[in-house]
């Protein structure tokens, strides 16, 4: 399984950077990865994931994805693979979840086959039922409650990675 360091390797060969920050407080962890472009002191933010650990250590909640339509090559799979590496070394988490909220019907779709690609099942709708009010206020909306291994994430997007030769 690919490090943190390994995918430092590879973003550097594409001209890309990988930042990590984390803080933490009240027992949460805090993240933020992005992957970047610098160039004569101008830095160019093409991806970022944000979100936090669970109490428990054993996972994390991914509360933010953002990749521009326009980013080079190869910054979607940075951003999950930087993010599960960081989560599996860093956390000894093993498993992530995230919810693919209700924007527009049509969105919302496209998110879940997305993440449907990267490697997270559907586990269940949040909707406005008094059992999902718990979930609804941590993500402060509704949509699809998706999970997914850190590993079986990081595994399938190491085989895209693989491909690149680096310099």
């Amino acid at each position: 399984m690919m490090k943190v360091e390994e995918l430092q390797n590879i973003a550097f060969s594409l001209g890309l950077v990988i930042k990590i920050q984390v803080r933490e407080t009240l027992g949460l962890c805090f993240f933020k990865i992005v992957i970047a472009e610098q160039r004569d002191n101008i830095v160019k933010i093409w991806g970022e994931m944000k979100g936090w650990t669970y109490f428990n250590k054993q996972g994390i909640q991914l509360d933010t994805l953002r990749i521009l339509s326009n980013s080079p090559p190869f910054v979607s799979e940075l951003i999950w693979a930087s993010t599960m590496a960081w989560a599996i070394e860093m956390k000894f988490s093993k498993k992530a979840r995230l919810l693919a909220i209700y924007d527009n019907e049509g969105y919302s779709k496209k998110l879940v086959r997305y993440f449907k690609i990267v490697g997270f099942k559907v586990v269940k709708e949040v909707g406005s039922s008094p059992v999902d009010l718990f979930l609804r206020l941590i993500w402060g909306g509704a949509g699809t409650l998706m999970k997914g291994d850190c590993s079986h994430v990081l595994n399938k997007i190491e085989k895209k990675l693989s491909l690149i030769e680096i310099v």
